[in-house]
């Protein structure tokens, strides 16, 4: 029996979006859909100091929804242990976690675990956006980040002001292994629900490895879509699935064929959710919320409300243990 589905869309405004209001607008359309959470930027193109400026005034305005911003790069951090990402066989040069990827957060400690990725917190600006995030938001925001093990033993930031540890997304490509062991979210992209279904498998075996609960564990499908509708009969596209292509798995076709792949794929527990990221965030996000996750809803495959008021309570986490 597949567990409850879950929802996320990605890149609502630039990744330099300066327009709070715009920003607003396109959240408060994905809160009323129910969206798990919304994530800003990407590992291309991090949330910009417009976004991370703006994310503030998005908290206020919404109520329920994540907010999950990709941070810029952090500076250079000291050398690894021998062994380590930057001893023998290593990278030569570790950085403080975020470096050269996304961030994930600050732990319970305030203080960054050797191996755990954490916030990029040597750009200007930054600790304050986050810590003002973290005070307007109440437990609703979470870090995007590449969970490549990093040396980070004694690296200082500040307690969360909510006092959770921000939840954790992160992309399998390239480091599947420390994804399972750091993240709470993992986003896999896949063009048919055989190969989802294998990287969650492996995604969960390489978790339970390390100790950890693969219950614990949130897998979602990553996609582009393009909603215009038009492609809908023409093979490869929304009548038979999404295509690869250089920027990842794109489906094409109409909103009532995506809440159908949706629903399949969910079914055969390929899955846990879908991180859905609109070709066209204008149009799309609006075709997929009033129609797509309308559908969903009107089947009972999706909530028609959230359960809780954290980000932890609409994917179904416990509190980390230390918080317990």
């Amino acid at each position: 029996m597949p567990g409850q589905l879950h929802l996320a869309a990605a890149a609502v405004g630039r990744p330099d979006e300066r327009d709070a209001d715009a920003l607003v607008a396109a959240v408060r359309l994905a809160e009323r859909g129910g969206l798990d959470f919304v994530t800003f930027g990407d590992p291309a193109g991090p949330a910009g100091p417009g976004v991370l400026a703006a994310l503030p005034a998005v908290a206020a305005a919404t109520e329920r929804v994540g907010l999950v911003p990709a941070l810029p790069p952090g500076p250079p951090g000291p050398p690894g242990p021998p062994g380590g990402p930057g001893g023998p066989g290593g990278a030569a040069e570790t950085r403080v976690p975020g470096a050269g990827a996304l961030g994930t957060g600050v732990p319970e400690s305030g203080v960054l675990e050797p191996g755990v990725p954490g916030a990029a917190l040597g750009e200007p600006g930054v600790p304050q956006a986050i810590g003002e995030l973290d005070r307007v938001s109440r437990g609703r925001g979470g870090w995007w980040s590449d969970p490549a093990p990093r040396a980070a033993a004694g690296a200082a930031t500040p307690e969360p002001v909510s006092g959770v540890r921000p939840v954790r997304v992160a992309g399998a490509t390239g480091a599947p292994d420390a994804a399972a062991r750091c993240a709470d979210v993992v986003l896999v992209p896949a063009s048919g629900p055989a190969q989802a279904a294998a990287l969650r498998a492996e995604l969960r075996a390489l978790a339970a490895a390390s100790g950890r609960d693969p219950d614990g564990l949130r897998v979602l499908a990553s996609l582009l879509v393009d909603l215009d509708g038009e492609y809908a009969a023409e093979r490869g596209h929304g009548g038979g699935g999404p295509r690869p292509t250089p920027r990842g798995p794109l489906y094409r076709g109409g909103p009532v064929d995506l809440a159908e792949l949706i629903a399949s794929w969910h079914a055969e527990g390929a899955v846990d959710g879908f991180h859905l990221t609109p070709v066209d965030p204008q149009r799309d996000l609006e075709r997929l919320v009033n129609g797509t996750v309308a559908l969903l809803q009107h089947r009972a495959l999706f909530r028609t409300f959230y359960p809780g008021g954290t980000l932890r309570d609409h994917l179904g986490l416990a509190r980390p243990r230390a918080l317990t």
